[in-house]
């Protein structure tokens, strides 16, 4: 393959060079693997550190995503901010959210993924301090809009490189510590957030940006954004830093080359492509997985969880701590049986759980205008929240970003990837901007309507969506394509 020039050479290139020729860092040949086998499905602590800087951008997002919540507050007060003012401050983070997607997978093929990482990273610094030392809404709105930017390419560019640089029998639990970190920060902006100020909040989103920041001169570049721009030196050199010094990495890497060649051949980079019938199958998957996780009814809770508390009669603050508290092992159980049990079954189970939650919310908002049934309509918005957030936190919160980080070859996965996570943020906008309406036409059928869309989403997964678990990106991606061949 000739070698092309890049300017994606860029920011990060000399720091890792250093790191992959270390025997203090880059040596893990005596390290005890995750996996009894010295080939390329081991596990390695350069593949565990990798993922662990990748996802701290995670945590900033999730702390992004609760803190509109709990801050609500204290922020009209203080700046004496209208309820209309205070929504657009809340909403306006999916705005950036839908600009960051479209330019999140070009710019990731361009620069690559670490450099892309740094630069969502240090927006997402900037939109934090924004708000920390906001004097009016100007300066509020500015900080969320430019928070939003950097989480739309985080939502993109981490579960991509968290999945090629994982081994085929961890990738599933590797990805998934994307959704894992997003609950953590949510979490603990619903915990702290009613005992610490707005501010003081928003400082403490800066944390894991400035972490990411360092620690992103210390991992390796993705090995096939490597070998897709020509780097083939330094393709076989970050390859084997990630498996292990003793692991025989050929298959592994020839695999890769021979899938990266056969898929340019096919076309370039560009979004007119995806629309070609050989990626009909993966665009159908990715596209229907966010348009229903969305239109579920995640985002609108999560974005409103407090309100939804106090409108159904129950605590609001007893009840977002109680979700904060039990999203966290509901999630890390989706994690720990993400490659046992399979994606398929745990989206089933995650969306059917998701829709008996929900049903329990629109019956406890009928309840409730139904003369001495309060107590039971309190019960079951507390039952049925908590139902919701667990279930959702075990597989729809963070699996179909797993299956779009799987699904599409490289060729198309810059165009795809924007495509599918600019959806995601859309349908998020559009069910987060008309929740309050629907809720003021009907509280029980907004919830009602919810349960229905996840009972549709268990038969889309059903029918439609492969399992990808143990199989290599290549193999994934070749099935598909050929399923659709065999169905012409």
């Amino acid at each position: 393959m000739e070698r092309q020039i890049s300017v994606g050479e860029g920011l990060l290139a000399k720091p890792y060079q250093n790191y992959g020729t270390t025997s203090d860092c880059g040596d893990t040949a005596s390290l005890p693997s995750m996996r009894n086998s010295s080939g390329s499905d081991a596990t390695t602590a350069v593949v565990v550190f990798s993922t662990l800087v990748a996802v701290s951008g995670s945590f900033c997002y999730g702390i992004a995503v609760g803190y509109s919540s709990p801050a609500e507050a204290g922020i009209m007060e203080d700046l004496g901010l209208s309820i209309a003012a205070y929504s657009v401050f809340g909403s306006i983070m999916t705005i950036g959210g839908m600009l960051g997607a479209i330019l999140s997978g070009k710019i990731a093929d361009i620069f690559g993924r670490r450099n892309v990482m740094w630069l969502s990273e240090l927006i997402c610094t900037l939109g934090w301090l924004a708000i920390a030392f906001a004097k009016d809404a100007l300066w509020l709105d500015s900080g969320r809009l430019l928070i939003g930017f950097g989480a739309g390419i985080i939502s993109y560019v981490i579960p991509i490189y968290v999945a090629e640089i994982s081994p085929k029998y961890f990738r599933g639990v590797f990805t998934a510590f994307h959704q894992l970190m997003n609950t953590f920060g949510c979490s603990l902006a619903y915990f702290f957030g009613n005992v610490i100020t707005w501010r003081v909040l928003a400082l403490i989103g800066v944390i894991p940006c400035v972490l990411q920041l360092i620690g992103l001169f210390f991992i390796p570049e993705s090995p096939r954004w490597l070998v897709k721009i020509g780097k083939e030196k330094e393709f076989e050199t970050t390859l084997q830093n990630l498996r292990g010094k003793g692991a025989d990495i050929s298959q592994e890497a020839a695999e890769i080359r021979d899938h990266i060649e056969i898929s340019q051949k096919h076309s370039e980079a560009r979004l007119l492509n995806l629309f070609q019938r050989r990626y009909a199958n993966s665009l159908i998957i990715g596209v229907g997985l966010m348009l229903l996780q969305q239109f579920g009814g995640a985002s609108a809770m999560a974005y409103y969880t407090i309100s939804i508390f106090e409108k159904a009669g129950a605590s609001g603050s007893i009840g977002s701590r109680g979700i904060a508290i039990i999203q966290i092992p509901a999630v890390i159980t989706g994690v720990l049986l993400m490659d046992k049990a399979g994606r398929k079954p745990l989206l089933m189970i995650s969306a059917c759980g998701m829709a008996f939650g929900c049903f329990l919310i629109g019956l406890s908002f009928y309840l409730k205008e139904v003369k001495n049934m309060n107590d039971a309509a309190h019960i079951l918005v507390l039952v049925g929240f908590m139902g919701c957030s667990a279930f959702n936190s075990i597989g729809l919160a963070g699996i179909p970003f797993v299956i779009m980080s799987e699904i599409f070859p490289i060729n198309v996965k810059a165009s795809a990837g924007s495509l599918v996570i600019l959806i995601c943020w859309s349908c998020s906008w559009i069910v987060t901007y008309t929740f309050n309406f629907m809720m003021q036409w009907s509280s029980a059928g907004t919830f009602f309507i919810f349960s229905g869309i996840g009972f549709l989403t268990v038969l889309f997964v059903a029918k439609i969506v492969p399992e990808t678990k143990g199989r290599t990106l290549e193999e994934i991606q070749d099935s598909i394509i050929t399923s659709f061949a065999g169905l012409r």
